[in-house]
């Protein structure tokens, strides 16, 4: 068995099932969203540099062969651009297959660091970085306690863009609630187009216990929406993207109805089914709760 150090649990996106996962930081830097139970309970810092390269060098004497490393935890990249380019140095020496690094990031991560500083971590095997949107909604943002009005998230998100940076977005069809629906899914859209990422995945919500928003939802101040009214707002979502070349993902295990597209290539196919499904609304068509999960 490979000793490599972790602290508390360890998340990754589902599309790093087969990478190499190395926790650089732990916890994550903001850690006040209020959907989010993942890191509650740890006391974010970044991992001491020396304790890393220990864990990239027994990395590379078990799994030479790796091709690609995901950095954990919550966020990554608020890493100084100068301690994250070292990482990435050495673990390009460590591993001489591999094809890409990548890591979450949070908003004012890309806000803390020029593009010429992103360029430079692109050009050392940042492949993608892994940004959580939520929403595009101001009043969405503010509710979740996200630390960021949307026209933050564009701006940081055009960095990456111009350093030629890949990003996954993902947005929490749900957040809104049932009140908020409609702004959610216009707004969300709205920002995904100024973006234009190249990944887009569309999580259900599910209010994990001993978070505020699920304490909101059983108190009844905000309205879980139903499987169809989720369905529903994703259509809404999707009628008012305008993205250029997006591989989409609706197909995370919370999700009831499984997506995948290419936007704007099969985005009349998809907007078909979408509405058939609605209007069916067959039984069995949606995935069970019992089949649900984070």
């Amino acid at each position: 068995m490979m000793p490599l150090q972790y602290e508390g649990d360890v998340y990754r996106p589902p599309s790093e099932a087969n990478s190499l996962i190395l926790q650089a930081t732990v916890g994550c830097s903001h850690n006040q969203c209020t959907f989010c139970g993942m890191y509650k309970n740890k006391k974010f810092r970044i991992r001491n540099l020396e304790e890393l390269k220990l864990d990239i060098e027994k990395s590379s004497k078990y799994l030479p062969n790796t091709s690609r490393v995901f950095l954990a935890d919550g966020n990554a990249l608020t890493i100084p651009s100068e301690q994250l380019l070292i990482i990435l140095e050495y673990l390009n020496r460590a591993f001489p297959k591999l094809d890409r690094v990548s890591l979450y990031g949070n908003p004012q991560d890309f806000l803390e660091k020029s593009v010429k500083e992103l360029v430079q971590l692109k050009n050392n095997k940042l492949g993608i970085v892994y940004l959580g949107l939520e929403s595009g909604s101001a009043s969405v943002l503010k509710a979740i306690k996200k630390g960021v009005a949307p026209e933050d998230i564009i701006q940081g998100a055009k960095r990456a863009k111009e350093a030629g940076l890949p990003l996954s977005i993902t947005v929490l069809n749900g957040l809104a609630g049932l009140e908020g629906t409609v702004e959610h899914a216009r707004e969300t859209a709205r920002v995904l187009n100024l973006i234009d990422p190249e990944y887009l995945g569309l999580l259900s919500l599910m209010p994990v216990p001993g978070t505020y928003i699920n304490r909101c939802f059983k108190q009844g101040s905000i309205k879980e929406l139903s499987p169809w009214q989720l369905l529903e707002e994703i259509k809404m979502m999707v009628e008012k993207l305008e993205l250029t070349n997006c591989i989409f993902r609706a197909n995370h295990a919370s999700n009831y109805l499984p997506i995948k597209a290419v936007l704007s290539r099969d985005q009349e196919n998809l907007l078909a089914e979408l509405k058939w499904v609605l209007a069916q609304r067959r039984p069995g068509t949606l995935k069970s709760d019992l089949f649900r999960g984070l």
